[in-house]
């Protein structure tokens, strides 16, 4: 049977101990529930844990349900008027609702021995910590993208990316403001295709200018969320028709900008997607007092067990700063599919 060394075992002993002591937990304790500073703490590990993350605004609130404020620039808000000059912060009708979220996750004691024996006990530490909160982050990433559901009890084989772990930003947008989603568009570089757009830069620009709200058209914040299968696709397209330097320096910074603002392809994206917003008008929430963890050395099954249980939901802070296409089509690949023959 296969054991923890020595040193692994130390680590383990000490990491599990600094989680207690910073969440106030009495020793021995395998649940136990997180204190305001210690959820705080956890927050902003999981967010640092990836640089997209990090920009997503990731709010406590205090009610399983409640009315969505917008943490950014919500449009004019300087005026006159015969008594006091005031607009509303947030939008009626844009409501979140939290649900029971559980992230689990095991690390073998192979893997923890093979850690001790690589490095130092801080090594080991961070590389503990980066595991498990990484993993999470990952996850909270995964299902903002993608989650279209909730179901009591999720399928992570048939959904693995989270559709029925919680509704999504897109989700959520299609269901109060439909307006902001359009179901799909068609890139065409010749230009023959009907209602097709040329490149990004003029399907991105119109989006904006038809989707979003005037008030936010241009809003510094805004950027581009974009496909990786888009991407590539425009740089392959601008790299084949390059004849100047200018026009390869051109095809090498699309990832970066497009229709002016500040491009991204962040991790479990759509590939074919395009998204304009805000990144902090991408909200996840949670309530404050509900977050638990669970840890346990497993000797039975040979593993270190960690869990992190709380109330969380998704949010669009304002839906008019939102717009988006679920799915942009290449008219080439459109020309291919149409020929093959249908599958009997």
């Amino acid at each position: 049977m296969f054991k923890l060394n020595a040193l692994a075992t130390a680590c383990l002993n000490t990491y599990s101990q600094q989680v207690m002591l910073n969440a106030g937990a009495q020793e021995g304790s395998h649940m136990f529930n997180l204190t305001p500073p210690m959820e705080t703490k956890l927050r902003q590990a999981i967010m640092l844990s990836d640089a997209f993350l990090s920009r997503v605004a990731l709010l406590p609130v205090q009610q399983i349900t409640g009315q969505v404020v917008d943490v950014g620039d919500d449009g004019l808000s300087t005026g006159r008027a015969k008594e006091r000059f005031s607009v509303e912060v947030g939008q009626d009708g844009n409501t979140y609702t939290l649900v029971k979220t559980d992230s689990g996750a095991h690390i073998n004691w192979e893997t923890m021995t093979q850690w001790a024996n690589s490095g130092s006990k801080d090594e080991w530490m961070k590389m503990m910590k980066a595991a498990i909160s990484r993993r999470f982050a990952l996850d909270m990433l995964r299902i903002g993208f993608n989650g279209t559901s909730i179901a009591p009890v999720t399928d992570p084989t048939k959904n693995p990316l989270g559709q029925d772990v919680n509704k999504g930003w897109l989700t959520l947008v299609k269901e109060k403001k439909t307006t902001q989603v359009l179901p799909s568009a068609i890139l065409d570089s010749t230009g023959k295709t009907a209602d097709s757009y040329k490149n990004l830069d003029s399907l991105v620009q119109d989006l904006i200018n038809t989707t979003i709200a005037p008030e936010h058209r241009e809003d510094p914040d805004l950027v581009v969320l974009v496909g990786h299968n888009l991407v590539a696709a425009e740089q392959h397209r601008l790299l084949e028709a390059a004849t100047v330097p200018t026009e390869h320096k051109a095809a090498q910074t699309l990832a970066k900008t497009i229709a002016g603002r500040t491009a991204m392809t962040p991790p479990f994206f759509p590939a074919d997607g395009i998204w304009v917003t805000t990144t902090k008008n991408l909200q996840i929430l949670t309530q404050e007092g509900t977050q638990w963890r669970r840890q346990q050395n497993n000797e039975d099954k040979l593993r270190f067990e960690n869990n992190h249980i709380r109330m969380e939901g998704y949010a669009v802070g304002n839906l008019k700063k939102f717009a988006a296409i679920e799915k942009v089509q290449l008219a080439e690949q459109i020309a291919v599919e149409s020929q093959e023959p249908a599958a009997q």
